[in-house]
C-alpha cells in the first residue's frame, strides 16, 4: 500500500492531529516512529486458565519482530472464557456468547485506532474463531497465530489429557476408579501453559486456520512451551509488513474453496464437532455460500486419517512431532480432498507452503491415504423428523454409528448429568437435553459433563445423546448436538417425551422419533421464560440465529 493509503494515516498525519500524535510521544513514539505503519497485535492473555496463560509471553517476540521490520506494534487485549472450566455450570453459557464479543471488541479497536495490518494472538476454543470473524470483518492484511497445545499428561505409564479427567469423573461415580485416583490424574492431567491436547475444538480451529490460510504454515502446531514457539513468532513479525506491501487481506485468502480444504481438514484429523458453526458463521462474515449440507459432503469424500485424542490414541503435540498440519495437508493435497492452489498470508499458495515438510520416520499419528483409519471423514449432518435443519455429531473409527431406544427428557444439563451420576440412566437409552440451543440456554453450552460420564460409566456404545445444546471437542460416542431447530423456539425436541423412541442411523443419515404426531403434540406448546432480562445474555438471546447457520447474530 502506498503510504498515503494506510489507514494510520488519517489518524496521526497533519497539523489537526498533532493532539492524537501528543498522546503517541507521552507512550515512547518518535517522529520518525509515527511515520512507520501501525500494527494491532489483539491479545486474548488471562489468568483464568492454562489455555491462554501463555499469550502474554508470546507477544513480545511478535512485537519485536515487528518492530524490527519496520513498523509500530500496538498490543491490545480482549477477553476469553475457558470452556474446560466453566463446563457443566451455568458459566459455560458465556462461552459462545464471548465469540461475539471478542470479534467486536477487535473489530472496534481496529476500526478506532486505525491499524494498518492486525496480527490477532489466540488460543481457545472461541478466542480462534472470534479473531478470524474479527480479521475477516474488518478486511485489513493481517494474519491468526495459536498459542499452541499444552504438553500431554502421564498418569500410571499412560498419556491423558483434560478429556480423561473428565471421564474419570463418571468412572468414579460408577465404582469403576476411586476418588483417590481421580485426585491423582487431576494432578498431572494438565502439566502446564496451553489449550487442550486432543483434537478438541481449540486445536481443530488452529488446524482450519493453517489449512484455510489465515494462519503462515507450521506455526499453529508448535506447543505452547517448547521454545522455537517465541523463536517463530519473532521471525513472523516480519509477515505483519509483508502482508501490508502485499495488501493481502483477509477477503483474498477466505474463498470457497478455501473453506472446502478446511472443512477437509476438519474431517479428516477427527475434529471437533464446533468447527461446524464456526466455519459457518466465519462463511457468513464474509459472504461465501456454505451451506451445513456442504459440510457432510465434503466429509463423507474425505477419509479419516489422524490418529488423534479423544478418539485415537495421540495428543496433538504427537501430530506436531510426526510433521505436523503440514502432513495432513500435504497428504490431503495428494489425495485430490484439499486444493493446493490456494491462497495463503505468506502470499504463497497452500501447495508451495507443504511441499517440503519433513514426514517423521515410522510416525503414526497421520494414516497413509491407501491405509485410511475409516473412509469417510468424522463429521457428521444428520436430518429427519427431529432435526429439519440438521444435527451434527461426530464418528470415529470407535464410533457406534446406529441407536434405537427410548428417551430420557431433561430440559437442563444439570438434570441430565445428575441422573447418569446416580446411575439411572440404562444401557440403550437416549437421553435428549433440550433448551439448550443457542436462545433457549442462552448460550448453546457444551455438554463434555454430561458425554464424559456417560462414557465413563461403560454406556459409551449403548446410550446415545441427542441435545440442541453443543459437544466439546473431547467428546466420545454417538453424541448429537446442533440441533435445528432448537426446542426454544418451537423445534420438534419440545414435543418429545418419555419413552419415545428414537431412531439414529448415521449411514442414512437420519434422526427420527418413531410413531409420535409431532406437530399434534406442539399445538399447545409455548416457550419457556426466558433465563435472563437484561445484560448480554439477554441480548443475545434476542438477536442470535440458528445453530444450523452458525449461531450468527441479527445485524
Amino acid at each position: 500500500m502506498a503510504p498515503r493509503d494506510l489507514p494510520s494515516r488519517t489518524l496521526y498525519q497533519g497539523r489537526d492531529r498533532a493532539a492524537a500524535r501528543s498522546f503517541l510521544h507521552a507512550i515512547g513514539l518518535t517522529a520518525e516512529d509515527i511515520d512507520k505503519p501501525f500494527v494491532g497485535v489483539s491479545n486474548c492473555w488471562l489468568e483464568t486458565g492454562p489455555c491462554n496463560y501463555g499469550l502474554r509471553e508470546l507477544a513480545e517476540p511478535l512485537k519485536r519482530g515487528i518492530k524490527a521490520a519496520g513498523a509500530n506494534p500496538m498490543e491490545f487485549n480482549t477477553i476469553a472464557i475457558s470452556d474446560g472450566i466453566t463446563m457443566g455450570s451455568e458459566g459455560m453459557k458465556t462461552s459462545l456468547v464471548s465469540r461475539e464479543v471478542i470479534a467486536d471488541s477487535i473489530e472496534l479497536v481496529t476500526r478506532g485506532h486505525m491499524f494498518d495490518s492486525l496480527v490477532t494472538l489466540c488460543a481457545c476454543d472461541k478466542t480462534i474463531p472470534a479473531s478470524a470473524i474479527a480479521l475477516a470483518r474488518v478486511d485489513r492484511p493481517g494474519f491468526l497465530l495459536y498459542g499452541g497445545s499444552i504438553m500431554a499428561g502421564s498418569w500410571r505409564g499412560k498419556q491423558v489429557a483434560v478429556g480423561d479427567v473428565y471421564e474419570a469423573i463418571g468412572a468414579a461415580a460408577a465404582g469403576k476408579i476411586t476418588d483417590a485416583d481421580l485426585a491423582e490424574l487431576e494432578l498431572v492431567a494438565c502439566p502446564g501453559a496451553g489449550a487442550c491436547g486432543g483434537q478438541y475444538t481449540a486445536n481443530t480451529m488452529s488446524m482450519v486456520m493453517e489449512v484455510i490460510g489465515l494462519s503462515p504454515v507450521g506455526f499453529n502446531s508448535i506447543p505452547a512451551t517448547d521454545p522455537e514457539k517465541h523463536r517463530a513468532a519473532e521471525r513472523l513479525g516480519a509477515l505483519a509488513l509483508q502482508v501490508l506491501d502485499q495488501d493481502l487481506r483477509p477477503s483474498r485468502i477466505l474463498t470457497r474453496p478455501a473453506f472446502d480444504n478446511a472443512i477437509a481438514a476438519v474431517a479428516a484429523s477427527g475434529g471437533s464437532t464446533n468447527a461446524v458453526l464456526h466455519l459457518l458463521a466465519l462463511a457468513r462474515e464474509v459472504g461465501v455460500d456454505l451451506a451445513i449440507d456442504e459440510i457432510d459432503r465434503i466429509s463423507r469424500r474425505t477419509p479419516l486419517l489422524c490418529d488423534l485424542k479423544p478418539g485415537g490414541r495421540f495428543a496433538a503435540i504427537e501430530l506436531h512431532r510426526a510433521g505436523g498440519i503440514a502432513l495432513l495437508t500435504k497428504r490431503l493435497i495428494e489425495g485430490g480432498y484439499v486444493d493446493g492452489d490456494a491462497l495463503t498470508v505468506t502470499g504463497r499458495t497452500l501447495g508451495e507452503e507443504c511441499e517440503h515438510v519433513a514426514e517423521t520416520a515410522k510416525q503414526e499419528v497421520v494414516a497413509p491415504l491407501s491405509r485410511p483409519l475409516r473412509p469417510e471423514g468424522g463429521i457428521v449432518v444428520l436430518k429427519g423428523n427431529l432435526a429439519p435443519d440438521g444435527a451434527v455429531t461426530k464418528i470415529t473409527q470407535h464410533t457406534t454409528t446406529s441407536h434405537r431406544g427410548p428417551a430420557r427428557v431433561f430440559n437442563r444439563e444439570e438434570d441430565a448429568f445428575a441422573a447418569v451420576y446416580a446411575g439411572r440412566i440404562k444401557p440403550g437409552d437416549t437421553v435428549v437435553i433440550r433448551y439448550e440451543g443457542p436462545k433457549g440456554g442462552p448460550g448453546m453450552r457444551e455438554m463434555l459433563q454430561v458425554t464424559a460420564a456417560i462414557v465413563g460409566e461403560g454406556l459409551g456404545g449403548s446410550v446415545a445423546m441427542v441435545t440442541d445444546g453443543r459437544f466439546s471437542g473431547a467428546t466420545q460416542g454417538l453424541m448429537l448436538g446442533h440441533v435445528a431447530p432448537e426446542a426454544a423456539v418451537g423445534g420438534p425436541l419440545a414435543a418429545l417425551q418419555d419413552g419415545d423412541i428414537i431412531a439414529i442411523d448415521v449411514d442414512s443419515r437420519t434422526l427420527t422419533v418413531e410413531n409420535v404426531d409431532i406437530a399434534a403434540r406442539l399445538k399447545d406448546w409455548s416457550p419457556p421464560e426466558p433465563h435472563y432480562r437484561k445484560g448480554v445474555l439477554a441480548r443475545y438471546a434476542l438477536l442470535v440465529g440458528s445453530a444450523s447457520e452458525g449461531a450468527m447474530l441479527k445485524p
